[in-house]
């Protein structure tokens, strides 16, 4: 490489000399007889070792040499469509900040590539694992799934200079440290939940949540789209939903919802980076919104109108009701058509109207129409208070014991308001926020184990972790990126990495290592004094 740079190096230098002598050039015609200059060594600055986010499984670094992206490399994609899809995708985030074509193309007995491969063989990888090596003539990716070659592609992002993220041509060498990785999940929902009903998030905004979670790794996002203050997706055969209340969000300020083609963009949009959309359409509490257009199944203590406060407990759709079944199956019905991934929400907190019977018979009802529908019920820890299915996933937010036995196949998904809770400030100086849970800083979003969290249930019943983010005082996305980073990360690496590899120490100085890229991707962040930034 160095050689043909210094080539059109000095053939622009003899361009500008012959403007400057009108025409000499024309004249020069003995041939150039004195060596070729020597090609000048390329210094690729290498962090030994690479400072990543997730820790992954294993590391071993294979000498101090490096490979280099140059104008020559192609990135090969053996395993079809698919893997051809995360090779596309990886060019189209390396070309800008290198300038060079990076050519995707089946696979070829090519040095300077990166080939990304599906091998079904590597079952030692599981569904998300993946395994990277690297060698000054080539960069291998392996896995058993797209997922799995997608992850190991974030993993190839970091370990380039920061600058790569950059949307316009950054004029240095682009090295990749040798090594080996294999690198395999702990836990198989990793997730982060966005409100957008308390404050409304455009689908622009949603993506880009949605790329700071798949940059770590995190591959379900849970969007909270109903509550007492909006509603926000469009039920069709329910046009008064979102016709009556998804005109106010807190604040007082106008609303907002998704088209079922805009929450498809989402959809979609999520899938191509292998993260799993979970809607929530919260019942039978938190429910005001949806009552407004249809109060004949209203049951609260007060009447349905616009609501931009941020009071709980106080709504609820009637549990009697043969009209607040229709309801409930017209919306499960249409959110299970535009919602290719396999679970439903179903919300379930909160409830201060109805008896203990009632909640539980009423978890036990939608828990039916969910399955009818095909889908996977997940709802808040207060679901284990009925009889639920095999299968179904109860998200812990608030205890720190089980309440209720589980029933067999039922798991728990670990979200502890004091851990993972991310609109709690970080500390009394932090202006957005609440801080109800206590005040939750980096370190306490990192310190903590799933499979122990919760007595009396162990690892095996952990369907993993999910950092929730509430709007109430959120009004728009860089203020959510303000309190999700870095605790966003934090969890990430809770989901992801083996307790027995985590240490806050090492993590902290990792994830200072991030903030480069953040700002070069532009995105916002809190400075914690925990972290040596």
């Amino acid at each position: 490489m160095s050689s043909r740079v210094l080539s059109a190096s000095s053939l622009r230098t003899a361009a500008f000399a012959c403007v400057a002598l009108v025409g000499a050039c024309a004249r020069t015609v003995t041939p150039v007889t004195s060596p070729a200059p020597t090609p000048a060594r390329v210094t690729v600055p290498v962090f030994n070792p690479p400072r990543l986010v997730p820790q992954p499984s294993s590391l071993t670094i294979a000498g101090d040499t490096a490979f280099v992206i140059t104008a020559q490399t192609t990135i090969e994609a053996d395993g079809g469509d698919e893997t051809a899809r995360v090779a596309t995708m990886l060019a189209a985030r390396l070309r800008p900040a290198t300038g060079f074509p990076l050519l995707v193309s089946a696979p070829a007995a090519a040095t300077s590539s990166i080939r990304l491969a599906l091998r079904a063989d590597r079952t030692d990888l599981g569904e998300e694992g993946y395994e990277l090596i690297v060698r000054p003539d080539s960069v291998r990716v392996v896995a058993v799934t797209p997922a799995g070659l997608f992850h190991g592609v974030q993993t190839l992002r970091q370990l380039l200079p920061p600058e790569i993220e950059s949307d316009v041509r950054v004029g240095r060498p682009w090295g990749i440290p040798s090594l080996t990785i294999r690198d395999v999940p702990r836990f198989g929902w990793r997730g982060a939940m966005l409100d957008v009903a308390r404050h409304f998030f455009t689908v622009r905004e949603v993506e880009q949540y949605i790329d700071i979670l798949a940059m770590y790794k995190m591959n379900r996002l849970h969007l909270h789209l109903s509550d007492d203050q909006g509603w926000r997706i469009e039920i069709r055969s329910r046009p008064l939903l979102t016709e009556k209340g998804s005109v106010t969000q807190v604040g007082g300020r106008s609303g907002g919802f998704y088209t079922q083609q805009e929450y498809g963009e989402i959809v979609r949009y999520a899938q191509e980076r292998f993260v799993t959309v979970v809607p929530e359409i919260d019942m039978p509490g938190h429910f005001n919104a949806a009552l407004i257009g249809y109060p004949e199944v209203a049951c609260s203590r007060r009447p349905p109108a616009p609501f931009t406060g941020i009071d709980v407990g106080w709504s609820t759709i009637c549990v009697d009701s043969a009209q607040s079944y229709a309801l409930i199956e017209d919306v499960v019905r249409e959110m299970a058509a535009i919602t290719p991934g396999p679970y439903f929400h179903m919300g379930g907190d909160e409830v201060e109207t109805l008896t203990p019977e009632q909640y539980a018979g009423f978890v036990q009802r939608v828990q039916e129409i969910v399955a009818r529908h095909g889908k996977t019920m997940v709802g808040w820890e207060e679901i284990t208070a009925a009889q639920l299915m095999p299968g179904t996933i109860a998200q812990l937010w608030r205890a720190d014991s089980l309440r209720h036995p589980l029933a067999p196949g039922v798991k728990m998904l670990m979200s502890p308001a004091r851990k993972a809770y991310l609109d709690m400030k970080y500390d009394p100086t932090t202006e957005p926020g609440l801080r109800w849970a206590g005040y939750v800083e980096v370190r306490d979003s990192y310190d903590w184990d799933p499979g122990t969290w919760l007595r009396g249930v162990g690892e095996n019943r952990v369907a993993g972790v999910e950092a929730p983010i509430w709007t109430e005082t959120l009004r728009n996305i860089s203020v959510v990126e303000y309190l999700a980073m870095p605790r966003l990360p934090a969890i990430a690496e809770v989901g992801w990495s083996a307790q027995g590899s985590r240490v806050w120490d090492d993590f902290r100085e990792r994830l200072a290592a991030q903030a480069p890229r953040w700002r070069t991707l532009g995105v916002n962040y809190y400075r914690s004094a925990q972290i040596p930034w």
